[in-house]
């Protein structure tokens, strides 16, 4: 164990998957009351195999080393990032004014259905890069859904209840490359303070530190993952069908000390978004005297094209 303290709980998903009915009790207590009271989880025991992970982690640093030119050929005209490349400067936090300092590439669902046109494109520079964050993407999708399963449980709801709307859902699973700082920043900060637009975020160690959270009491807390630890965060959607029951808890990415400037950070998220359609009105078993609705009714959709519009992805 490292000698930091650790700021937020952490559970071991292969009780909820392989327990016995008391563990699993056990872990479905422990996932509610961590996302109930901070909003962030350290999930082990999920079975990712790192030897995946590593290996795109290299193809992610291979494809950002490309020449600018050949990487905005991945750039997709009207998917609002939602898929390819997403050059420097473009994203920033719904209440900032400046840019976050990153590049990112986005992987999105694919299904039997779909056309070469609405794939995800392939990177013939870096053709592993593809191959490799699509097995990713499916063994996130999994877990995510496990995690989606205990949640449901804890809510009283049926086991399968994400899932209905999560099948072929439209999550994306992001390659963030922060390069190294080489002038004073104007302000930005590599990523400024945000809540996540999603159900949940699965974060798989970065190449760098950085990640803060913010807590009840407004201060920020570094989050140090270790090992093969996954750190898993409550979304705005999931938030607001619980209507607050659920923290969708602030963070950001915060710039290195100068003297670790010029070192580059790498960062792989996966949102896990359910399917447009899904209703994101209150949950009926949310709403009490104490805590009446805050939430006008939407869809996961409509909610999903407003938030786009307010981080600067889609006009």
């Amino acid at each position: 164990m490292s000698s930091t303290v650790r700021t937020i709980p952490l559970v071991n998903l292969s009780d909820f998957e392989q327990g016995d009915e008391a563990t699993r009790q056990a872990f479905i207590k422990q996932l509610g009351d961590a996302f109930h009271g901070i909003g962030f989880v350290g999930v082990t025991g999920h079975g990712i195999p790192k030897q995946l992970i590593d290996d795109f982690y290299v193809a992610a640093k291979k494809f950002f080393a490309l020449p600018e030119d050949v990487k905005r050929k991945q750039e997709i005209p009207g998917a609002a990032g939602q898929r390819g490349y997403t050059a420097f400067g473009k994203e920033k936090a719904k209440q900032s004014k400046v840019a976050d300092l990153k590049e990112f590439f986005q992987i999105g669902q694919e299904t039997d259905g779909m056309s070469a046109e609405e794939r995800n494109p392939q990177v013939a520079e870096v053709p592993e890069f593809m191959k490799l964050g699509m097995q990713l993407y499916r063994a996130f999708e999994q877990k995510g859904n496990s995690l989606l399963r205990a949640i449901a449980l804890h809510l009283d709801l049926p086991e399968g209840y994400f899932g209905e709307y999560t099948k072929e859902g439209i999550s994306i699973l992001r390659a963030i490359h922060y390069p190294p700082i080489r002038n004073e920043p104007a302000s930005a900060i590599r990523a400024e303070q945000h809540e996540d637009i999603n159900l949940i975020t699965l974060l798989v160690g970065a190449s760098a530190g950085g990640l803060q959270l913010q807590n009840a009491d407004g201060e920020w807390q570094e989050i140090v993952p270790e090992n093969d630890e996954i750190v898993i965060n409550v979304g705005d959607m999931l938030q607001r069908l619980t209507n607050n029951y659920l923290k969708s808890t602030t963070h950001r990415v915060v710039n290195p000390p100068r003297e670790e400037w010029h070192k580059p950070r790498l960062s792989i998220p996966f949102f896990l978004h359910p399917r447009p359609e899904m209703s994101l009105n209150v949950l009926d078993s949310c709403v009490t005297a104490d805590n009446p609705q805050h939430y006008p009714p939407t869809t996961a959709g409509e909610y999903l094209d407003e938030r786009l519009r307010q981080i600067g992805l889609k006009k």
